[in-house]
């Protein structure tokens, strides 16, 4: 059995109609690969669509305030990525004339730009001989040749690669990637894979072996570290106290309101006591409403955020408050929870 030939075949028939794909237009292209890491190709194709029309070339893209980038982000998570995606374009037009360069040489020099990225993009858009390896194709070469090296190992990053590189049609590389990526993520999925439709299943060690919830391995070697979000609500209905989040932290750069970051869930009493709540708003607080603690899960981290309504007169004057004018809330970016309140809130 050809194996890249049948996930061609499989691929030119099963392949969803996806608008990056009828382009060799290496920005479209890494545009789309950059909005996709990590996200499910239904939860970025809007995203695509919207970054496609307000910046349709690398250099309206490199013209962008950084403000109006994370705002178009907003919601998909892992904003480093829309920032490094800025830092690419300036790149780009600065030092490429705004030619956005094809070769996987020039590529991984980028910012934002590993290994995968660059192999794809090179692959996709200058049908260079780079075997591209994301998760599917880890699943997908896992599973069918019974690999149990665990697949974020140093030893198993290796062996992947190296396989994926054996199976590599150097003829048509974009067409071979393409289709193990697409056969990853639609058939040969993380859970209940569709081995009754496989067109390789018969070679499949995973499959014979009735080993597909046991491969890939992978070492979990994350520590969830917790936090608890003490978010303080100070508005006269027509602005509302913002805060401008620093650049050392999660969502750097986006706006959230102001907030004091406790070691535990304390309660509110115990919290307007604390040195930074009397430096911020004073000894005399006078509550209006207080929320439950609601659970914010990012990759590394679990938030525990909740919302305290205030009704003083004044508070301290800190380098990144800004009272904004509740109509303009929206052209602000913001993280998701923090939108999702404040849009209940004014509604």
């Amino acid at each position: 059995m050809d194996f890249s030939a049948e996930l061609v075949k499989w691929y030119s028939e099963n392949k969803r109609d996806l608008p990056w794909r009828h382009t060799t237009n290496v920005y479209i292209i890494w545009l789309s690969e950059v909005i996709l890491q990590q996200t499910r190709v239904e939860q970025g194709l809007p995203y695509f669509n919207r970054f496609v029309e307000a910046y349709p070339t690398v250099n309206d893209f490199a013209a962008a305030d950084e403000t109006e980038v994370l705002r178009l982000w907003q919601g998909l998570g892992y904003y480093s990525r829309g920032r490094n995606m800025l830092k690419t374009a300036r790149i780009v037009q600065r030092e490429y004339g705004g030619k956005f360069p094809t070769k996987y040489d020039e590529l991984i020099k980028l910012t934002g730009i590993g290994e995968y990225t660059a192999a794809a993009i090179a692959s996709f858009a200058a049908n260079e001989a780079r075997a591209v390896v994301d998760g599917n194709v880890n699943r997908v070469i896992a599973r069918y040749f019974g690999i149990g090296e665990p697949i974020n190992s140093t030893t198993g990053k290796k062996i992947f690669q190296t396989t994926a590189n054996d199976l590599l049609n150097r003829k048509n590389p974009a067409l071979h990637n393409q289709a193990m990526m697409e056969f990853g993520a639609m058939l040969c999925k993380p859970k209940n894979p569709a081995c009754g439709i496989c067109p390789v299943r018969t070679g499949c060690y995973a499959f014979t072996h009735n080993a597909t919830t046991a491969l890939p391995v992978k070492i979990n070697k994350v520590k969830i570290k917790q936090r608890y979000f003490n978010y303080f609500l100070i508005t006269d209905g027509d602005t509302i106290l913002m805060n401008k989040r620093a650049e050392n932290d999660i969502w750097a750069n986006m706006y959230d309101l102001p907030m004091i970051e406790t070691p535990a869930p304390f309660t509110v009493a115990e919290l307007l006591i604390i040195p930074d709540a009397v430096k911020y708003f004073g000894k005399d607080i006078k509550i209006t409403g207080v929320s439950e603690f609601k659970k914010h899960v990012l990759t590394h981290q679990h938030l525990y955020i909740r919302f305290i309504n205030l009704a003083i007169q004044s508070t301290a004057v800190m380098p990144n408050w800004v009272f904004i004018k509740v109509e303009n809330l929206r052209k602000l970016p913001m993280p998701k929870p923090i939108f999702i309140f404040l849009d209940n809130f004014l509604n």
